[in-house]
């Protein structure tokens, strides 16, 4: 009995252990590679505490092998634009202003009831009142109220609300969303002439540059704070 409390403390300390190692995140916002490695090592874990027969070390060494290949793919999808849509797939807009996407409601396996539970959980109600609803590729839904819908805050006081826009990534991790790019009509040429002008030398120093249909660009460079460009059009003239 005693070698089964002590065994059974040790593996609680190394899962706690290994879990930390792999993150903070909750379990409805982990990406599926994550939530099934975490199912796994959940699974795992219950073998050696439970049965005194099986090594202490061999009921510990396929949860660190677990542990290694989540930072291995963490590290890749990082890296590698690729290989994060092919592992952990693309934001989906289900909602735009024309309605909805029937067509990718069913490709993500959601019905109308689904849809409309999703956006009741984000406090809405009615679908006029959605600007754009966009399934993330943890599961959770975001999303841009229309003008007249979207929450009032102190700058909004006794102002109109500007139509909301749906910014998109054009730079991310120093790599080019080329996708992206297209939809805004943003070319290299373009880009490099903006980077110019931002005198930035170097992509990879860029952590994150966003991009809506009105011009509004925001971006962040390493160890560096945040800047907003309010309209890029007057920036490249």
């Amino acid at each position: 009995m005693l070698v089964l409390f002590i065994r059974v403390q040790i593996i609680y300390f190394v899962v706690l252990l290994f879990l930390r190692i792999m993150g903070k995140r909750q379990i409805g916002e982990m990406q599926p590679y994550e939530l099934v490695i975490t199912l796994i090592i959940a699974d795992l874990a219950t073998v050696p505490m439970s049965d005194s027969n099986i090594p202490l070390l061999n009921g510990i060494l396929p949860l660190a092998i677990l542990v290694i290949l989540h930072y291995s793919i963490t590290l890749l999808t990082r890296k590698s634009i690729v290989l994060r849509k092919l592992i952990s797939g693309q934001p989906v807009i289900v909602m735009s202003p024309s309605g909805i996407n029937y067509k990718a409601l069913k490709k993500l396996n959601m019905n109308l009831n689904d849809l409309q539970e999703s956006l009741r959980q984000c406090n809405y109600f009615n679908f006029e009142q959605i600007q754009y609803a966009i399934i993330e590729t943890n599961g959770k839904m975001s999303v841009i109220p229309t003008a007249q819908d979207a929450p009032a805050t102190a700058k909004d006081v006794k102002a109109n609300n500007p139509t909301p826009q749906l910014p998109a990534l054009i730079i991310s991790d120093g790599k080019k969303m080329k996708d992206n790019m297209e939809k805004l009509n943003i070319d290299e040429d373009v880009l490099n002439n903006l980077l110019e002008k931002l005198k930035i030398k170097n992509i990879k120093q860029i952590i994150v540059m966003s991009l809506d249909n009105s011009g509004k660009l925001y971006y962040q460079l390493k160890d560096e704070s945040y800047k907003v460009i309010n309209d890029i059009n007057s920036l490249l003239k």
